[in-house]
């Protein structure tokens, strides 16, 4: 069996069984309860600083599923789809197997490729969905910030139903960049710049999100730069049409400034748990 193995530094995320369930359980304390959702969007930073948020859209999935497509990014549009080409999948909980059935039709269908590349954004919550979904399979993919991710979504949601298989997605993104680090700072910086990220750029496209318009935000992303892997957030929205899913909510919003000791870093990145649901 071959098992895709760990990419990511520890820092990231621990490796230590214990520490991985009791971190999560801390996570989710006192989270709302919403109706189980079908599909999810979750920030990928590490844990230290998104990984409360993170849990939040992961616990918000439906148990009752035999496979979660866990949607990466930070891939342009003229990508292909790349998926993981492995057996099994490498998470401190224990290997979670890969769905190959279901795979190979998406394979040909989305003439996707092998993602031979260290990328975060699918890794990261590997942990997580192994810890809520023990028995289940995981579909390792990463879609290119172009709308025809959003049909992506569609051709899954259609896959999976002549597998007569239940799938959740989960898909993965941060929300803006900004500061020093990353070389955006169009309202400066401090605690001005902070406000503005929150409450214009990040709430700009978590309102597309929310309104379920595909255009808007794919515009948001490259316009405003307020999404690292929107082609991730498209595929769930065209699986969320494809289900008749009409209502995106906003779980949970934060960013890393809130978990910097500094209280005025001079660079942050917003993060955001969304679930879609009937």
């Amino acid at each position: 069996m071959q098992i895709r193995d760990y990419s990511l530094p520890e820092p990231w995320y621990s490796r230590d069984p214990d520490e991985v369930k009791n971190l999560i359980s801390k996570y989710i304390s006192g989270a709302c309860k919403i109706k189980p959702a079908r599909a999810a969007v979750s920030p990928h930073a590490g844990w230290h600083y998104s990984g409360r948020i993170s849990a939040i859209g992961v616990s918000s999935l439906d148990r009752d599923c035999g496979t979660i497509a866990v949607l990466g990014g930070h891939l342009p549009a003229s990508s292909p789809v790349l998926f993981a080409m492995e057996d099994a999948v490498r998470t401190p909980l224990g290997p979670m197997p890969i769905d190959k059935e279901l795979r190979e039709i998406l394979l040909k269908e989305l003439d996707g490729r092998e993602d031979r590349f260290r990328d975060n954004t699918v890794e990261v919550l590997l942990p997580m969905v192994r810890f809520f979904f023990p028995d289940s399979s995981v579909l390792w993919l990463r879609l290119p910030a172009g709308l025809h991710s959003f049909n992506a979504g569609k051709v899954i949601s259609d896959a999976a139903a002549r597998l007569n298989r239940k799938i959740n997605v989960l898909a993965s993104t941060d929300l803006t960049h900004y500061g020093l680090n990353y070389g955006f700072l169009p309202q400066g910086t401090g605690k001005k710049a902070l406000k503005w990220l929150r409450e214009v750029n990040d709430a700009n496209f978590i309102k597309a999100v929310e309104a379920q318009d595909s255009a808007e935000v794919l515009r948001r992303a490259e316009n405003d730069f307020s999404s690292c892997s929107a082609g991730a957030v498209l595929c769930a929205m065209g699986f969320a049409e494809a289900e008749k899913l009409p209502n995106a909510r906003l779980l949970e919003y934060g960013t890393s400034a809130d978990a910097a000791e500094n209280e005025n870093p001079d660079s942050f990145v917003g993060y955001a748990a969304m679930a879609f649901v009937n």
